[in-house]
């Protein structure tokens, strides 16, 4: 049976999310990219809650020419420090059901770089 690219994902993303969970010390960071844009929430599991989120449409990333790995790891970079500024020191990362290979590695590369353990 052959699955389109979009049910794929979800099949992954759905083994994905039956596997981790994020509490409130250690949040799940959840990734969506787009063929366009990427974004990042830090999400709080337990409580329901989204705790922090940023994106490559905000001011500081959009104002930014370059390409869309560039945009991720501006991205990756934005949410570690936003997390720091709320103590946030360590997250569970949940790739969503994309492949970790290209803008969501980068992502998550530059948000280790910046002080982030997962």
């Amino acid at each position: 049976m052959a699955f389109s690219k979009v049910e794929r994902r979800l099949r992954i993303k759905r083994s994905i999310r039956g596997k981790i969970s994020g509490t409130a010390e250690r949040p799940r960071m959840s990734v969506f990219r787009s063929n366009k844009q990427i974004s990042v929430q830090i999400i709080d599991d337990i409580n329901g809650k989204t705790l922090l989120s940023a994106s490559s449409l905000e001011k500081e990333v959009a104002s930014q020419k370059g390409t869309k790995t560039e945009q991720a790891a501006s991205v990756g970079k934005l949410i570690a420090e936003k997390a720091k500024g709320a103590g946030i020191e360590s997250v569970v990362f949940d790739r969503n059901g994309f492949l970790y290979h290209g803008r969501v590695k980068q992502l998550a590369d530059s948000a280790r770089e910046a002080g982030l353990k997962f």
